[in-house]
């Protein structure tokens, strides 16, 4: 029996296979940062295609956390109602529904903004010098990301991620490269991971108990002096008590070369997972459903993380099913079409 197409359940949620969609920014929003037509078209194709885990895309909790002036947003409560629909098509499909929950600190790109980091320290020469952030508004944006989830439960939707990664608000904390803060908020590992404690605390104040958390990290910099996966496995304890699920990514937080390959971030969440005993979703370039099998078979992690395969073929899952010989995964409606 194939491993892929087991279900999977954390806490209150069970997830009828362990493919989750990444969450992608799709740019399609209006400045209010209100989800639309694309938005329903996109999350529920991929959900009538079979992916057990639908995570919306960065979806800003401020509006200056926003990364363009096109995202989605959850700062106001007149952006539940459209998501709202999109998560009850989801539902209806079959599927699970998460939000990643997200402020993009120094690497907005919104003209006009105040942009805020950790730090003064700009991303790069096409961004302005972020504003320092002081204690009061650090707690602000606490707050905001709890608001965001407090609006995400509203929705109806089945998780949140709260995005840690990809050189974005909190990841500008949690590594020596970006935080350069003499208070509370710098410095030590406990002291950079402290931001991130808060937001978890205070965004599982505003979801039921037994609804799970995820965070995406990135687990490496590529930088020296900067984030490795022995760090990130430390950092992840600290915070291990308010976290059901670790989404392993990496980069992000400068421009640099990488190395990329298919599966080329596997080896991080097998060591999260590993090392902290949480469970872990692994992403990186994995399209092939031998790859997808292998990764759950051997325990290397709990869910796998489509992103690009995803956009080009909605119906992967159908695919993956039929290579695997896992059985019909395919929409009623659409059964004519299946493998034969």
């Amino acid at each position: 029996m194939s491993k892929l197409f087991t279900p999977f359940r954390i806490k209150n949620m069970e997830v009828k296979n362990r493919i989750m969609m990444s969450p992608m920014c799709m740019y399609s929003a209006g400045d209010d940062g209100m989800a639309g037509e694309w938005h329903l078209v996109h999350y529920g194709t991929r959900a009538v295609g079979g992916a057990g885990l639908i995570m919306q895309e960065a979806t800003a909790v401020e509006k200056r956390g926003r990364i363009t002036g096109n995202d989605l947003g959850l700062w106001n409560d007149d952006q539940i109602e459209p998501v709202r629909r999109i998560v009850d098509f989801v539902h209806s499909a079959g599927g699970r529904m998460g939000v990643q929950i997200s402020h993009a600190g120094r690497k907005c790109e919104v003209k006009g903004e105040n942009i805020v980091a950790p730090s003064s320290m700009d991303w790069s020469e096409e961004y302005p010098a972020p504003s320092e952030l002081s204690r009061e508004e650090i707690g602000d944006i606490v707050k905001a990301f709890g608001q965001a989830a407090r609006r995400a439960v509203a929705a109806g939707y089945d998780t949140v991620e709260v995005h840690a990664a990809h050189g974005y608000l909190i990841h500008e904390f949690l590594s020596p490269l970006s935080n350069k803060r003499p208070d509370e908020y710098g410095g030590t590992r406990e002291n950079r991971v402290r931001f991130l404690r808060e937001v978890l605390t205070e965004v599982k104040k505003n979801i039921p108990k037994d609804m799970p958390v995820f965070v995406r990290v990135s687990a490496a910099d590529f930088v020296e002096c900067g984030l490795d996966i022995a760090e990130t496995v430390e950092m992840v304890k600290l915070v291990k008590d308010l976290v059901d699920i670790v989404d392993c990514s990496s980069g992000g937080l400068l421009s640099t070369h990488i190395d990329i390959y298919p599966g080329y971030q596997i080896t991080y969440a097998e060591a999260v997972r590993k090392e902290t005993g949480l469970p872990t979703a692994a992403v990186g370039l994995i399209s092939d459903p031998e790859m997808a099998e292998e990764i759950i078979g051997n325990g290397r992690a709990d869910m796998v993380v489509l992103g690009r395969a995803l956009l080009r073929q909605p119906y992967w899952p159908v695919y993956a099913a039929h290579e695997l010989k896992a059985g019909d995964v395919i929409a009623q409606q659409y059964y004519r079409g299946k493998y034969r």
